[in-house]
Order: structure tokens, then sequence, then C-alpha cells
């Protein structure tokens, strides 16, 4: 089954077609198929990435996948959220949120700098689906003073998982799958749709 991923980040779509592997889903991005990404104007995780999904499936015709995702810290109260991926602004490349984020710790002195990933899929089987299938995952971490290991993508380099005892970027992929936020959330969304006969279980 062909299934338009709603997103062009090229580290997302490699970590869902390893995660995918062995599955009768073919995913394909929709920035190949020419479709750009709507404006996320959800409040939540959970509003985004439906609003991406049907966006997507709107556009190819086709069921579709969205991610919505982002770092949660603390002490930054739940900062930078849903504006994970553009906390230094609109166009922010990785290594200036990461850079943004240190900054904002480096002026709390003495707080602890526990932070978790939070993920949230939603599947889509038409734009209108009036069911759509939710699964969220969660990874628990804290932030390092300075980025570490060259692996991932995002802010991997500078979130320390402690069962570890390293960054997420100091990980490989099978590793991290098996225990991330996006692997916990994919492990949530399989049997659901096994269960609605959508895929086949991956062999």
């Amino acid at each position: 089954m062909k299934v338009v991923l709603a997103s062009g980040n090229k580290g997302k779509l490699a970590e869902f077609q390893q995660l995918f592997a062995g599955s009768n889903i073919e995913l394909v991005t929709q920035s190949s198929l020419g479709i750009e990404s709507p404006e996320e104007t959800g409040l939540s995780f959970i509003e985004n990435a439906l609003l991406k999904a049907r966006y997507a499936s709107r556009q190819s015709g086709l069921p579709a996948l969205a991610d919505d995702s982002g770092l949660a810290v603390d002490a930054l109260k739940g900062a930078p959220g849903i504006y994970s991926a553009r906390y230094a602004g609109e166009g922010a490349t990785d290594q200036d949120n990461v850079q943004k984020l240190l900054a904002e710790l480096s002026e709390l002195v003495g707080v602890k700098r526990q932070a978790r990933f939070h993920c949230v899929l939603a599947f889509v089987r038409h734009a209108d689906d009036p069911v759509p299938v939710i699964a969220q995952g969660q990874w628990e971490g804290e932030i390092l003073s300075a980025p570490s290991g060259m692996k991932g993508f995002g802010y991997d380099p500078v979130f320390y998982v402690a069962s570890e005892q390293c960054s997420a970027a100091e990980m490989d992929k099978s590793q991290k799958n098996a225990i991330s936020h996006r692997g916990v959330a994919i492990a949530s969304l399989m049997p659901q749709l096994e269960a609605l006969g959508l895929i086949q279980k991956p062999a």
C-alpha cells in the first residue's frame, strides 16, 4: 500500500522506512509528489499531526501518515514543544535550534535539565477520514551542556539518554529506533493498523 509521508524531512523518512521494513507499506514523501507543507496552526502535537495528514492526503489522493514531534524541556516550561523545528526562527537549521536551546538553558543556573521527546503519529485513509488512527510515544532524557555525537538529526546531539549512557546522536539506528519516541509511537501504531486490516504484519 502506497502511503504519503507528510514530511520532507529526510531524517524522519529514513527512520520510518527502517521501522516499516518488512511491511506492505511503501512510503513516499510529500515533497517527492510536489506537495508543500501546510502552515502548522494547531496548538498541540495531535492537532498538527492531523492537520498535516489530512492536507497530504487531500493533495495526493493517497492514505497519509503524519508525524508531529518535538522536544519539551521542563526548565523551559515545555519549550520548544510544537515549535521545535523552528525554535530559532523560520528556516532555522538543526544547529541553529540546538544553539538557541543551549543558550536558553545557560541562563538558568543550577536547574535540572530533564527533557523528553514527544511524538504523535496520525494515519488517515483519506482526507476526511472521521476515525484517524492516532499513536503516541515519548522518550525521557536530559539536555547536555554541549553537543555529542554525529548520528541522528535535530536535537539528538544534546539529548542524553541515561539508560544508554550516551546522546541520541551516538546511537546506531536500530538502537535508537528500539527506544525512541518515534519507535514507541510506531510500535503502538502498527497493531492498530493491523487490526483494521490496513497493513500486513512485518515478516
